[in-house]
């Protein structure tokens, strides 16, 4: 079977639910950024928005919030990553969800090249349709009608992660 680098880094991602404190560095973020930049959208458009938050009150206020949507207040739906992501789609494209979820892919797929651990968490699009979500989108300057698709989580890995299970048997269907 071929394979390449890039083959065994999809392979081998796996979601990180356990991370070190330390904060990822700037060159490891803008490697992961840039990567999120270059996910294919629609018409070439370019419609999904990336914030970064790393500072530790705006994480703590973003992880109660989406453990409220969870109804698991007091729980930390982040893990205790040190770098969130929040991905945000253009509310009035009609691939905004397909457009934000390939720019997710490519940010999950980066930090696995790099040796990061990332996770996609869920609820991104119920938190910033509330009032308080809106209001800190309206805080960090992003104008407009956004949805939120998911949040990339980031930082070093606290343990390795367990292998990939096996494949099933008809993940593919040849017609």
């Amino acid at each position: 079977m071929m394979t390449n680098e890039t083959l065994e880094t999809l392979k081998t991602r796996r979601s990180c639910r356990a991370y070190k404190p330390d904060q990822i560095t700037e060159a490891e973020l803008a490697a992961v950024l840039e990567a999120g930049t270059y996910a294919p959208t629609a018409m070439g458009l370019q419609s999904p928005k990336i914030v970064v938050i790393q500072d530790e009150a705006t994480r703590a206020r973003l992880s109660r919030m989406n453990a409220a949507v969870m109804g698991r207040e007091g729980s930390d739906p982040m893990y205790g990553a040190p770098t969130y992501l929040p991905v945000l789609a253009d509310a009035h494209r009609p691939t905004a969800q397909q457009d934000g979820s390939l720019v997710m892919g490519n940010l999950m797929n980066a930090a696995a090249s790099l040796g990061l651990g990332s996770c996609w968490i869920n609820r991104a699009r119920e938190m910033f349709a509330t009032d308080e979500g809106k209001a800190l989108l309206q805080a960090w300057g992003i104008e407009g009608d956004w949805e939120g698709v998911g949040f990339c989580i980031l930082g070093y890995p606290a343990a390795e992660p367990k292998p990939a299970a096996p494949r099933k048997a008809d993940y593919v269907v040849r017609v």
